[in-house]
């Protein structure tokens, strides 16, 4: 499975969330590989704590170098083994193997997808899908030349029987909600340069999904809401320093909710209004206060520790089972 992760504006939490849906996928037995196609800004190694290619990877063996024909083969990392993060390191035998593909140390934005480009970002994409389960493919922000190279490679023949997904993030605003829209539906958006690839539009349409990222635990929705089913019961009651075990602060004043609650519902509306309602969906991820301060993979130790929230990873790894189930791709 072959899956692209695009944002609109930066600062969603799109390589972050990625970063730990790798590692969800990779600790329920999956192979995953992780692309690093924000040739801007190739840090996907600073996210798995690897000092050794935080900003990329030296001596010229990165994607930029592989994707313009200047090495024949492009640099591989076993997080497993590179990480400086010794709970990284022991991830236990069940689980699978975690690649990650690094950009060059000082690699840049491409100009152009030209013909050798595309050729061979598919010949990588190929290989990769051989070998592993799913593959995270982490593209540049808005209308880049990263999204034109991976629709025109997936739009090749050799592609098409592959199954992609196409996860677009954006934070629970005004300006990310429409700036999503703009992306997929928008000129020159994922759907209209699709279309201009080679893509079927009604499929390439069903294989976008949006991710909500670091939606405010007041206005969070539970699984049962997100489905239109009665809302759950009320969880437990906040602890003496102010935080909900599930769901983080919640010493909001009553204004403070009332006025959370009613931006929220014109949130929906406006969300659904702009085709990102919550049928087009993947799920969503609360705030979290670690996130905040390090971007990073959240373990069970961390949630253990009481240093990070269980509703982020309960999060993650409900992104994870609902990007390899079959039902949640399914339109109604």
């Amino acid at each position: 499975m072959l899956v692209f992760s695009t944002s609109d504006k930066g600062g969603t939490g799109r390589s972050v969330t990625s970063c730990n849906l790798a590692y969800r996928l990779c600790m329920s037995g999956r192979n995953v590989a992780y692309v690093d196609f924000d040739f801007g800004s190739p840090t996907a190694g600073a996210l798995f704590e690897i000092s050794a290619v935080e900003r990329g990877v030296p001596n010229d063996v990165g994607l930029h170098s592989y994707l313009l024909g200047e090495t024949g083969v492009a640099a591989r990392i076993d997080v497993r083994t590179a990480s400086d993060r010794q709970a990284l390191r022991r991830m236990g035998p069940r689980a699978g193997k975690l690649v990650l593909l690094p950009g060059d140390l000082g690699g840049a934005e491409f100009l152009t997808a030209d013909e050798g480009v595309v050729s061979r970002c598919a010949e990588l994409l190929l290989t990769l899908e051989h070998e592993f389960k799913v593959i995270i493919v982490d593209l540049s922000a808005g209308r880049s030349v990263a999204l034109q190279l991976a629709l025109k490679a997936t739009a090749l023949p050799q592609l098409q029987s592959f199954t992609a997904r196409w996860l677009v993030y954006h934070r629970w605003t005004r300006q990310h909600i429409l700036a999503a829209n703009g992306l997929v539906h928008g000129p020159h958006g994922l759907m209209q340069m699709g279309k201009e690839c080679g893509h079927d539009p009604a499929a390439l349409l069903e294989s976008v999904r949006y991710v909500r990222t670091a939606v405010p635990p007041t206005t969070k929705e539970t699984p049962r809401q997100a489905k239109g089913g009665p809302p759950a019961k009320d969880g437990p009651p906040p602890a003496k320093d102010g935080t909900n075990a599930k769901q983080g602060p919640v010493d909001l004043r009553p204004a403070q909710t009332a006025w959370l609650l009613e931006q929220n519902a014109a949130l929906k509306r406006l969300a659904s209004a702009n085709q990102l309602g919550a049928s087009t969906m993947l799920g969503e991820t609360p705030v979290e206060p670690v996130l905040q301060w390090r971007e990073q993979v959240i373990l069970d130790m961390d949630v253990d520790a009481k240093i990070a929230n269980a509703a982020t990873v309960d999060a993650y790894t409900e992104l994870a089972l609902r990007l390899l189930n079959e039902a949640t791709w399914e339109r109604f």
